[in-house]
């Protein structure tokens, strides 16, 4: 009797544990079948770099869902890993190196995604043979991937040289011209400097590039890192003020040779095989041309009227120097919601954040809570479905819901995004379209072929 009474304990004690697991396992499924749904809505697929899920080989146990920096990208549903907002991916590869068995490799965008990318090989070359790209533009994002793509390129750059037929050489044509001097064009800079090669680093603003634009005490990377002439960067979490202090200190020590205030509007090759780099001041030749640009350019305007007056900004560097101030945020990106949040934190603002669509589709995990926070607290007023009509010296006015409202303003800053320089590379010769296209087109093919079958089943099943 008294063995049945504690095997019915037991038994009672492990079925509670069993459906509570089992009826948190639902929720999570609920949830993730929520967020596939919302990906599909606002999401036309990853821009870049992203994961490819091995449906055969993933055995459902999670731990790619759990080291994903950028929250709900991955989920699980039916036991098995599939992405539900590709369009939040930028590339981590995170999830690859945790999975145990191998079942995610990370792969670039289809091809039609790829249409609006620069063509280039595994070494990052162009269709202009000895002209590369390297970092954001050539469609990864993460200053981690920049970094080793610069190192990188520059290592092919010193390998063709070395077997390249002997030349007369001249100080006047340089091995390797960088253009763009931010996380790619400073790693491909000290790397130069390690091959021992003549070379030149072009910035048409400051050294640091996007990441010296960043906000104060914005985080900037979140993985270790093999930086030229320093080796391992271990530290997991650095803030854009460190970043910018440790280039400093290494750039100092390696003399690096840059050229700032060097805007490039022009490159030419010649029957030599010579490159001739054309600024607005200057002429440059070399060898190999890297660039380095990132993929922002220019920003992006509205058109609405009045967004030429002094108060309208497109960056946002020192929160703290404004206060006191009826502020207004335009966009629904990240950097328009951590600019909101950074604003309203400074004493005395009144920030509005307006954005064109229904709710945030395309922020980080993090952002989100942290601006229901804001919302909560008053912090920040959201205004969804509303567009800038005018900007006016003491006011805004905006289309809210086909609502005209008027607000009081002091300062307007519009994250929009930027306008990328597919002009100027086409100008120069530089084709369009996915890398390695077949290959690629492959690995999309059986990718989605693998979703469509694995929720097919999970159909039938239910």
């Amino acid at each position: 009797m008294d063995s049945l009474i504690t095997f019915a304990i037991a038994a009672t004690i492990t079925l509670f544990f069993v459906v509570n697991y089992l009826r948190n396992l639902k929720k999570r499924e609920a949830r993730a079948r929520e967020a596939a749904k919302k990906g599909e809505l606002f999401s036309d697929g990853p821009k870049g770099q992203h994961p490819h899920i091995d449906t055969n080989n993933c055995i459902g146990c999670g731990t790619c869902t759990l080291v994903c920096p950028e929250g709900d990208v991955l989920a699980m549903i039916a036991g098995k890993a599939v992405i539900v907002n590709g369009h939040k991916c930028i590339g981590h590869g995170l999830c690859a190196e945790a999975c145990p068995v191998g079942a995610i490799t990370m792969v670039m965008a289809s091809p039609s995604m790829g249409a609006n990318m620069p063509y280039l090989t595994a070494e990052y070359e162009t269709t202009v043979p000895g002209l590369f790209i390297i970092g954001e533009l050539g469609g990864l994002a993460l200053i981690k991937n920049a970094v080793n793509q610069g190192r990188d390129c520059i290592d092919t750059v010193k390998l063709r040289l070395a077997h390249a037929p002997a030349v007369h050489t001249t100080e006047n044509v340089y091995d390797v011209l960088i253009i763009g001097a931010g996380p790619a064009g400073i790693s491909a800079s000290l790397r130069a400097i390690e091959h021992k090669l003549s070379y030149i680093t072009l910035e048409r603003d400051e050294v640091g590039g996007t990441v010296a634009k960043y906000p104060r005490q914005k985080l900037v990377m979140t993985s270790p890192v093999e930086f030229p002439m320093y080796g391992k960067f271990k530290k997991l979490q650095l803030s854009k003020e460190h970043l910018l202090a440790f280039w400093d200190m290494i750039l100092n020590r390696a003399d690096f040779n840059v050229s700032t205030g060097e805007k490039v509007e022009d490159i030419k090759k010649g029957d030599d095989q010579i490159f001739t780099v054309l600024t607005a001041n200057n002429s440059y030749q070399t060898r190999h041309v890297v660039l380095a640009l990132g993929r922002a350019g220019e920003p992006r305007k509205l058109g609405a009227k009045g967004e030429e007056l002094p108060k309208v900004m497109y960056r946002l560097i020192e929160a703290d120097h404004y206060i006191n101030k009826k502020i207004l945020i335009v966009g629904g990106g990240d950097s328009a919601v951590e600019a909101a949040m950074g604003l309203a934190h400074q004493a005395g603002n009144q920030v509005t954040l307006c954005y064109r669509g229904e709710r945030f589709s395309r922020i980080k995990e993090r952002n989100v809570k942290r601006i229901e926070d804001s919302i909560r607290t008053g912090k920040v007023e959201v205004l969804f479905e509303t567009n800038p009509l005018e900007f006016k010296a003491d006011s805004v006015t905006l289309d809210v819901k086909g609502v005209r409202r008027e607000l009081p303003n002091d300062f307007v800053w519009i994250f929009a995004g930027g306008t990328p320089p597919n002009d100027f590379l086409k100008k120069i010769g530089v084709g369009f379209g996915s890398r390695d296209v077949t290959l690629e087109a492959s690995k999309e093919a059986k990718d989605a072929e693998a979703s469509r079958k694995h929720l097919a089943q999970v159909a039938t099943a239910q």
